[in-house]
């Protein structure tokens, strides 16, 4: 834990819903926040969930030294009330706290304590043909925060600024604070190389890993379709898609229908954290594709357990990765399929990538992200004193 930064404890309460369920990256986020803000000394942490239902399903989930204390919070009725008006205020359901903390691009309401909205990306904004209905409502949403005086937290340097050119806000209240990496999934190395074999077609030895829910900014279709050239150079190898099924289900299946190499696809859908972590490791080379990103996790992941990457010059994918993967443009299929080749038989610039990513990722500490977040909450306390 880094410095105590107040005098007096603070009491923050930040949205754990996203720890339910399948956990995408502003899950990954939500619980490493957690970890590094629960033991610090200055700090009272709490935990709220705006479901009706999973509630109780929190309290198994939280870090030591984070409590879940909260009246149930019907999440349809609420969101649409908060949607119209500022009430009813949070604190109604979780009690006195000083900040709040909507940690998905959503933050209720309050009466008096000081509210901070996490705003990953702008998806909706610059490319809303690739989103859902209920993530372009976020824009609305994240305008209605601001009115009322929330501080924006971005995961990169990227996000804050589109996010004051699309919202006008004083660029003083934008805070940018990179999550941490979690630490990597720790196994003995039979069980990790089993794992990960379990996945693949009898005969391949090697995969290009992919790690994402299937969605159309991911480009899954694309890696698809490059895999299927590399598939001639490689008869050994296979590509894995990790994650749940999404809204880009049909595009995705039809890449895959349409390759000739579609035997050594294997899709997963969602798998437990051990068996991840061994496709992980195992992984010839980690691909991100993205056509647009707010940070990304699975790469920094991939350089933390020493996995080379290749991946899209998209949103703030530059910013995050620096010299720590090898880097194509967004649409650049040739590219692609090159610079995953290159990987795979250039052992020099595997060496090169492994060891410029797993100083990369090592800057993104757990501790690093708790020290910024609880700067952030201070601020935003001192700001509502004035």
């Amino acid at each position: 834990m880094d410095g105590v930064i107040g005098s007096a404890r603070l009491t923050v309460a930040l949205d754990a819903t996203p720890l339910l369920g399948h956990r995408t990256g502003v899950g990954v986020f939500c619980l490493g926040a957690l970890q590094a803000l629960g033991p610090r000394a200055d700090l009272d942490v709490h935990a709220y969930v705006v479901s009706w239902r999973r509630r109780a399903g929190i309290k198994g989930m939280l870090p030591p030294n984070v409590s879940a204390v909260q009246r149930p919070m019907p999440a349809r009725p609420l969101h649409a009330l908060w949607g119209r008006a500022a009430t009813p205020p949070v604190e109604w359901f979780i009690g006195h706290v000083d900040v709040v903390h909507g940690t998905n691009f959503v933050v209720p309401p309050t009466a008096r304590a000081g509210a901070v909205v996490s705003v990953h990306d702008l998806t909706p904004l610059h490319h809303p043909d690739l989103c859902t209905q209920a993530t372009l409502a976020y824009p609305g949403l994240i305008r209605k925060a601001l009115r009322r005086g929330a501080w924006v937290h971005t995961d990169s340097a990227f996000v804050a600024g589109e996010v004051i050119e699309a919202f006008g806000v004083d660029p003083a209240r934008v805070r940018v604070v990179a999550p941490g990496v979690p630490p990597p999934t720790e196994l003995d190395s039979v069980t990790t190389r089993a794992l990960a074999a379990s996945f693949l077609p009898p005969g391949v030895g090697r995969h290009i890993l992919a790690v994402g829910t299937a969605e159309p900014r991911k480009d899954l279709p694309g890696l698809v379709r490059a895999f299927d050239q590399l598939a001639d150079r490689h008869s050994d190898l296979a590509l894995v898609l990790a994650g749940p099924p999404g809204w880009g289900e049909e595009a995705l299946d039809a890449a895959v229908a349409g390759a000739r190499a579609r035997a050594r696809v294997v899709r997963t859908g969602w798998v437990e954290p051990d068996a991840l972590g061994a496709l992980l490791r195992e992984a010839s080379v980690l691909a991100f594709p993205s056509l647009y990103e707010g940070f990304g996790f699975p790469p920094l992941e991939a350089m933390a357990v020493g996995v080379p990457v290749v991946a899209t010059r998209a949103g703030s994918l530059p910013e995050v990765l620096g010299d720590g993967a090898s880097m194509v443009d967004v649409g650049d299929h040739d590219g692609l399929v090159e610079a995953l080749d290159n990987v795979l038989v250039d052992d020099v610039l595997r060496r090169r990538l492994v060891i410029a990513g797993a100083k990369r990722a090592a800057s993104f500490s757990l501790d690093r992200c708790g020290e910024g977040l609880a700067r952030l909450y201070y601020d935003v306390r001192d700001a509502g004193r004035d």
